[in-house]
């Protein structure tokens, strides 16, 4: 089982919390709409910047928060994935669930910077600078968040397994 990211990373710092990626006001906006105010306080405008297949990499504590339903607005703007040095935990899986594909980078922000092209492997657990060169690796994912996140999130897994009607 392949999962790839490759495309533009935006860079960000430790700490984000999903209560600044979504801020309350969208929470009652349909998802494309509220989609447009991720990162509305920290990064006015960045949703007309971002395009579909960037990549959003951060430092640590990743989704530190309230447990906003945060994942599914990045999947809106056409994210194709996050990386980060450190996820919280309950957003990991939330991110998981939704079908957005997550990757744990130690120091990530040490070698990429904001308009790097990266490339990350999360079943081998390899990641490159496109724009530097830079690589490494990373800890793999298990087998069963990667069939979740091939399958477009668990409900649609579970559709697929006959758990859920179709």
């Amino acid at each position: 089982m392949t999962v790839m990211l490759s495309g533009k990373v935006w860079v960000f710092g430790d700490d984000l919390n999903t209560d600044a990626m979504y801020p309350a006001f969208a929470m009652k906006m349909d998802a494309p709409q509220a989609a447009r105010h991720i990162f509305y306080a920290l990064r006015p405008g960045w949703t007309d910047q971002v395009s579909p297949g960037d990549i959003v990499l951060a430092g640590k504590n990743f989704g530190v928060g309230s447990s906003r339903p945060v994942a599914t607005l990045f999947i809106e703007l056409g994210i194709a994935g996050l990386v980060a040095e450190e996820f919280n935990s309950l957003f990991f899986r939330n991110a998981v669930n939704a079908g957005l594909p997550v990757m744990t980078v130690p120091h990530a922000t040490n070698f990429f910077r904001e308009g790097d092209r990266g490339t990350f492997d999360l079943a081998a657990g390899r990641w490159r600078n496109d724009t530097t060169g830079a690589c490494g690796t990373a800890p793999t994912l298990p087998a069963l968040i990667l069939d979740i996140i091939t399958s477009g999130g668990i409900l649609p897994r579970l559709a697929a397994q006959g758990y859920l009607p179709n």
